[in-house]
């Protein structure tokens, strides 16, 4: 099983990427993670990326995919893996392609999670955490008892900087323009397949299972 989840913010890829990685026995990697594991065990490629965030630019592909090349080629990665929103661009497709080819394996294909701007909109913008331990809610669809306190700790819920309406509208004027071109490259190579986001989770995740055969 291996697999590429490919969305929009708040389309829900991290939540289904998680349940289909436990039932298939197979590893999630989401980039932001990868980055933060490299450089938490400091390695020379970890070390490198370091240097790009800590000066606030963006890690260079070829960075990154020497971090994707070390990741897939783990122990845990020999049945499969889950990519969580990576590549983000064609070059870093193309780019992919030649690590899976170095390592001998292919892919099975992309799920494309298609979803309206004003569900993801919804979905980010009514989202509170707590500041102090942590949890998470949504003003409409996981409330606190308390409006505007954490059920655990009583702290004052905030909304995050970028999950303010109009950041979320400006993120995802940037998904569009970057990722939309990977779609019709995916489709083009035969690998895509949609799906409607917009569902409830469990909707999502029986879909997910029809089309990797993988059962919920």
């Amino acid at each position: 099983m291996r697999w590429i989840f490919l969305g929009p913010p708040g389309a829900g890829k991290g939540t289904q990427a998680a349940r289909l990685a436990q039932r298939a026995g197979v590893p999630q990697i989401a980039t932001g993670d990868m980055f933060r594991a490299a450089v938490r065990e400091g390695t020379p490629l970890g070390l490198e990326a370091k240097r790009y965030m800590e000066a606030g630019q963006l890690v260079p592909d070829e960075v990154t995919l020497g971090l994707v090349r070390e990741r897939l080629a783990q122990p845990d990665c020999r049945n499969g893996f889950l990519l969580d929103g990576f590549p983000r661009t064609v070059p870093q497709a193309e780019g992919l392609n030649e690590v899976l080819a170095g390592l001998g394996v292919r892919l099975d294909g992309v799920l494309y999670f298609d979803v309206p701007d004003a569900v993801v909109v919804e979905r980010l913008s009514g989202r509170r955490v707590c500041p102090a331990c942590g949890a998470t809610y949504h003003v409409r669809f996981e409330p606190p008892q308390v409006e505007g306190r954490c059920d655990r700790c009583g702290a004052e819920l905030v909304q995050r900087s970028d999950d303010r309406e109009e950041t979320v509208r400006q993120r995802l004027a940037v998904y569009r323009q970057q990722t939309e071109p990977l779609v019709r490259y995916y489709r083009e190579a035969g690998l895509l397949h949609t799906l409607d986001a917009g569902q409830p989770i469990d909707a999502v995740e029986a879909e997910i299972a029809r089309i990797t055969g993988v059962g919920a």
